[in-house]
Order: structure tokens, then sequence, then C-alpha cells
């Protein structure tokens, strides 16, 4: 399995990690840490020595109630410095997550080499700006929109519905003259679904790979654990070990790429669990 990104090619024959950067006031578990470029640049840094193949830089929040969202130009200001910074001194694949078509179509130009988008490039203009350039891109299902997305989601089979809506997007982006090779999908983990809804995808995360297309999960510090453990707690720390979990039980379920704040944790546990699910060391 591989992943072609503006030029690179992600070898994803074993699963890697995708590093979260937020750039944000209000993420749910890290908002206000890295508005500072310095300080974004130097996580980065970090979770690229940590063994991150993927940074991820957001610059406006998609937690679930997240109200209004961020001007446009208040979005370029705060990811394109960062990702120019980290194009120019780390070796490491740059996405911007992000469902603005003017970041999408200036970010390649930057340094970015991924586009991860959680509206799957629906909104108007997006699908046009991400087939204009060379990168990769990652289709996420959300069912509504940040701001009530948690507020009485309902399927009446999750993984199925999940499933026709990632096919349709890609199909969308195949006519639209992006290739097979630079598409990745995402089922969205806590965008719009409940515990249940969530535990189901996992279990049968199987099912998408008749897509025939690499994998993204994004489990890390999400709330559902909140729920699994019987606690609220702190978004970091008290939920790593729940997170790792996760992570561990999404590789042996065939996930590809795995998205996650705890970056060193996380590739110990994908690499423990890549062994056991491929059979051999990484």
């Amino acid at each position: 399995m591989q992943l072609v990104c503006a030029g690179r090619t992600l070898d994803l024959s074993r699963p890697l990690v995708m590093g979260v950067l937020n750039v944000t006031q209000d993420s749910f578990s890290d908002g206000g840490k890295f508005l500072d470029p310095d300080a974004a640049f130097a996580h980065a840094e970090r979770m690229s020595s940590e063994g991150a193949a993927i940074i991820d830089i957001g610059g406006e929040s998609t937690r679930p109630g997240a109200a209004g969202g961020v001007s446009s130009e208040e979005e370029l200001r705060r990811v394109l410095p960062v990702v120019e910074r980290i194009a120019a001194r780390l070796k490491v694949l740059i996405s911007v997550d992000t469902s603005n078509p003017e970041l999408m179509s200036r970010a390649p130009a930057a340094g970015a080499h991924l586009i991860n988008d959680v509206r799957a490039l629906q909104r108007p203009g997006a699908l046009e700006a991400a087939a204009s350039t060379p990168c990769g891109v990652c289709l996420m299902h959300m069912l509504g929109e940040p701001h009530s997305m948690q507020v009485d989601p309902h399927y009446q089979d999750v993984v199925k519905e999940v499933r026709a809506f990632l096919q349709d997007r890609v199909q969308a982006c195949v006519d639209a003259g992006i290739a097979r090779e630079r598409l990745c999908v995402d089922p969205g983990f806590g965008f719009g679904k409940r515990l249940e809804h969530n535990l189901q995808l996992l279990r049968k995360l199987p099912q998408l790979e008749s897509l025939h297309l690499p994998v993204v999960v994004g489990l890390s510090r999400k709330s559902m654990l909140a729920t699994l453990l019987g606690r609220k707690g702190d978004a970091g720390s008290d939920r790593l070990a729940a997170s790792l979990a996760l992570a561990t039980a999404a590789v042996l379920q065939g996930a590809h790429i795995v998205r996650a704040h705890d970056v060193a944790q996380t590739v110990d546990a994908v690499r423990v669990a890549s062994a056991i699910h491929y059979g051999s060391p990484p």
C-alpha cells in the first residue's frame, strides 16, 4: 500500500503515525499551546524525532461543539508560516488539516504534501482546489458540522453508511482528476458518532479495505474514552493509556495511518501491534 503526496511516495506496507499540531486557540486537548510559531516548530521537531512520519497542522478547531470557525485569512496566517518553517528544516511529510479551498491551493507552495479535510472536499471550491495541487488527500466522514455533530447522531448501519459516503467522495475525486494513488480515507471517529458507533466502526474497520485505499484513524484523546473509562479527567495524560489501546486495536484491524497527540508512545504501540498483525517485526 502506498500514498503519493506531492511527488513523495509514502510506503504504507507497515502502519505509520501522524502527529497532531493544532495552531488553534480552542482545540479540545491542546488549544492555545502552539499558537506561537516557535512553539509550533519545536513541537513538530519533537514529534518528528519521536517517529512521526507526517505532521498534521490545523488552524481551525473541529472539536465537538466548536462554534463559528475562523476567517480564511486567519487560518492562512496561522498555518502557512508553520508549514514553511517545517518544510525548510525537517524531512517529515506535512499535512494541512483544513476545509478551506484557499489554504488547499496555497499550501503546496509552502511545502505541504497532504490535504486532510474533515468535510471530504464538500465545501464549494474545495474539490477543484485539491485537484489543482499535487497533494495527497485524506477524505473523512463527518455527520453534520462540528458545532452540532454530537447532538443526536443516528444511523441505520453506521459501517455501511460511512463506507458508502467515502466511496462516493472517492469517486468525486477521481472524476475531478485526482488519482486514486493520492487518496486515503478516514471513518471519522467521534465526528457525528456515539460511543456505540465508534466501537462498531473500529470492530468492523476491515470492511473499509474494499475501498482499496489507505485507512487513517484518529482516536487519540477522544471524548469517547471519558465514557469508556467512566471519568472525565484531563484529555491529555488521563487518556494516554486508553488512546494507546485504541491505536493498537486499530492497527490490528488494518489501519495504515494512526493520528496521535502522544507520538513517542503511539509509535511504540503501533510497532508492537504491527509485528503482531503482520507476523514479523517492522
